[in-house]
């Protein structure tokens, strides 16, 4: 019986982190749902309900996929952001910014999925910005290119 509750008890630890789907937006927007931290926080409920969107393309990290979620274009309108950069902070609290123009010339998507399995915070998830890299390949390989694939994405500031 002990070995059975230690076999248990070590399966659950083997698992990875599950990702808590979520996302906030602050800075530059014109509609908030935290006042009290003018912010917009989205659910997971909110966040599958934007109009999803792939890109299949490779990375210097993944082989050629298929990244699915919303673009950061729509992510951007629902809160009425009127920046123009975005800033993404990660959960080990890296940070990188990227123009908003972005949005309009690559199609960015905010994917939470990969070859249609949830993103873990294991495999880049719960969030990973990615770009079409392969439709693009002089703007977006090297290390400037890399740069703006930002995986562990727990927030957004519109400036």
């Amino acid at each position: 019986m002990g070995v059975l509750l230690a076999l248990g008890a070590w399966g659950a630890q083997a698992q990875p982190a599950a990702s808590t789907l979520e996302l906030d937006v602050e800075g530059k927007i014109g509609k908030t749902n935290d006042a009290s931290h003018h912010a917009y926080h989205f659910t997971e409920a909110q966040l599958l309900a934007l109009p999803v969107h792939s890109i299949t393309t490779a990375t210097t990290w993944t082989p050629r996929s298929t990244f699915t979620g919303p673009l950061l274009a729509d992510i951007l309108k629902t809160v009425g952001a009127y920046g123009t950069q975005v800033e993404f902070r990660t959960l080990d609290d890296y940070t990188y910014t990227v123009p908003v123009s972005d949005c309009d010339r690559y199609d960015v998507v905010v994917a939470y999925s990969m070859n249609g399995q949830r993103l873990k915070i294991s495999d880049f998830g719960p969030l990973f910005l990615i770009y079409p890299r392969d439709a693009y390949p002089d703007e977006l390989t090297g290390a400037l290119g890399d740069s703006k694939f930002v995986w562990q994405i727990k927030a957004l500031i519109v400036k």
